[in-house]
């Protein structure tokens, strides 16, 4: 059997110095999504005709699906940061899983500044109007059984992401920007998630028999924050369970002793996220029991360990403990490496010498055992989060990582695995930035 892999190419970009601003240019993070490696079978896929009828057609032919703009968004209020219509591409599920629907929402950093989000807009992760007409469908979207046994024949749905908040802004926040002088932004993820669902509603996922929302980065923080609304809206006879991919943002001290991901989550939150309304069901509640300890305590409202602590849905962790995007913007960001020293060290983690690598598994391992997870022992640790049980840890270094998802979704086998410290394990690969 071929090795199954994650990968998935995201874009994000640098901190700002002065409010580590996380634009939607030029982002740059490869994280690894359920990707397998090999030669193309010469199985069949099917592909949704303009008239809606269903035809059959050749692996050979490019595994392409169509973007398609959310039906009434303008009506609904539901659009991207520069008021555009949000996007999704879907491809309908065959034979076995013509019931069984996967949704993969898109990942892409946040803005945290109006400055930031303006930027963000002229770009695919703030409008539909940049946006590819076509994206193939690899790794677990794939529709090759070879390349994705389990999940090949699925209702497949990637969803774009376009609103800099993880689907998670809301309109009232716009105020912000109206006592402004600048054009006018759209904090509309709420709403953007919710009408998506209901077109899927309307498209057969109201009789779901079984269903994985998953999602990379930015797109794997939305997934955690909506994955008890989504569970809510499915048959209660579902089996329902969430996967997030690189969302497992640490809330970690930098190198300098800087809060960095803490004021930048602070400001995203501020900026466009009203926890106090109710449709925003986790992510509502915590906030408003963080904030209940002091409104300074806001910014750690979306760190994934303070989610799960009231998420009842199964969910799947999958991440790098030495994810290069956190090594550099949170553990040794440019702004707080004031002598340069880590400029190597960030763009290779091979070129990290005895006392970095020493410090940042120091920093990896603390903040895994902190908020949930023993770094060290291959089990959880004692956690804050209840029923801990219900959830799983995984480093994408593993050699069966993609068995190790599938086999936890169907309940197959019990996985909580955490892989050794680096570089033990030789076939861990190390992004090369230099």
């Amino acid at each position: 059997m071929a090795n199954l892999r994650l990968i998935e190419l995201i874009w994000r970009s640098k901190w700002g110095r002065r409010d580590y601003t996380i634009a939607a240019i030029g982002f740059t993070m490869i994280s690894f999504a359920l990707i397998v490696s090999f030669d193309s079978s010469s199985s069949s896929r099917i592909k949704e005709s303009e008239s809606n009828s269903l035809i059959r057609i050749n692996d050979d032919d490019d595994d392409l699906v169509d973007l398609t703009l959310l039906k009434n968004a303008q009506q609904k209020g539901a659009v991207c940061l520069d008021g555009s219509s949000p996007g999704y591409h879907f491809q309908r599920g065959f034979d076995s899983g013509s019931h069984n629907w996967l949704l993969h929402i898109e990942g892409g950093g946040w803005c945290n500044t109006i400055e930031s989000c303006s930027a963000r807009k002229l770009t695919a992760l703030g409008s539909s109007n940049y946006m590819d007409r076509q994206v193939r469908f690899t790794g677990i979207l794939s529709r090759k059984a070879s390349e994705n046994p389990d999940f090949f024949n699925w209702n497949k749905v990637k969803i774009r992401y376009c609103d800099g908040a993880s689907l998670a802004g809301n309109p009232a926040n716009e105020l912000k920007v109206a006592s402004t002088d600048s054009p006018k932004l759209f904090f509309r993820g709420q709403l953007i998630w919710e009408a998506i669902m209901d077109e899927f509603v309307a498209l057969g996922l109201a009789n779901a028999k079984q269903a994985l929302l998953s999602g990379c980065s930015a797109g794997g923080l939305a997934t955690l924050i909506h994955c008890d609304s989504f569970k809510e809206i499915l048959p209660k006879e579902s089996k329902v369970k969430c996967l997030s991919d690189a969302g497992f943002f640490l809330d970690e001290k930098d190198i300098s002793g800087n809060n960095t991901m803490r004021s930048f989550y602070r400001d995203v939150v501020y900026l466009q996220v009203s926890f106090r309304l109710s449709s925003l069901m986790v992510l509502s509640k915590v906030c408003a029991r963080i904030v209940s300890l002091g409104w300074n305590r806001l910014r750690q409202c979306v760190f994934p360990h303070e989610i799960i602590k009231n998420i009842k849905t199964p969910v799947f962790f999958v991440n790098s403990a030495y994810d290069f995007w956190q090594i550099q913007n949170v553990l040794a960001p440019h702004v707080s490496d004031y002598h340069n020293i880590w400029h190597k060290c960030r763009l290779n983690l091979k070129d990290c010498d005895s006392n970095q690598t020493q410090i940042l598994h120091g920093k990896v391992s603390y903040s895994f055992e902190s908020q949930g997870f023993n770094y060290k022992k291959h089990v959880p640790a004692k956690s804050p989060v209840k029923n801990i049980d219900r959830f799983a840890f995984c480093d994408f270094c593993h050699k069966t990582l993609a068995e190790a998802v599938a086999d936890w979704y169907f309940d197959r086998r019990i996985v909580k695995e955490i892989d050794c410290a680096y570089p033990c394990n030789p076939t861990c690969h190390n992004m090369d930035f230099s």
